[in-house]
């Protein structure tokens, strides 16, 4: 099986990222995966800018990025409106898994933003029961 160069993991819950990181290791599909706590880290990580700042215009371009919705500072949707307003050498061919342990913020024009990706899904949480 072919190797995906990279995975960005975008969620600002530190277990959900240890635990994904775990995963996506065990499951083999990467040697490389960046994590950022909001869409505004995101944005910065693919577009070498902020503390992410590099000399050269190479973009990292993930193949997968897996998306938190509910996050402080840029959440999930608002990295989805930024993310397509990005240049082309930048975006590449990523695609995005968006995730939410709640499907109530689901409004019409969210729903729009959500057809431009490949994959939604919701978090399983462990029940209290």
């Amino acid at each position: 099986m072919k190797k995906l160069n990279s995975v960005l993991l975008i969620d600002d819950d530190m277990a959900t990222n240890f635990i994904s990181k775990m995963i996506i290791k065990k499951a083999g599909i990467t040697d490389h995966i960046e994590t950022v706590l909001n869409g505004k880290q995101a944005l910065d990580y693919l577009t070498n800018s902020g503390q992410y700042q590099k000399e050269d215009n190479i973009f990292p371009q993930p193949m997968l990025i897996l998306l938190d919705i509910n996050m402080p500072v840029m959440d999930g949707w608002e990295f989805a409106e930024a993310f397509e307003k990005l240049d082309e050498n930048q975006k590449g061919h990523i695609i995005i898994v968006m995730l939410t342990s709640s499907l109530n913020l689901m409004t019409e024009k969210k729903l729009q933003i959500l057809k431009q990706f490949q994959v939604f899904k919701t978090k399983h949480l462990p029940s209290k029961d």
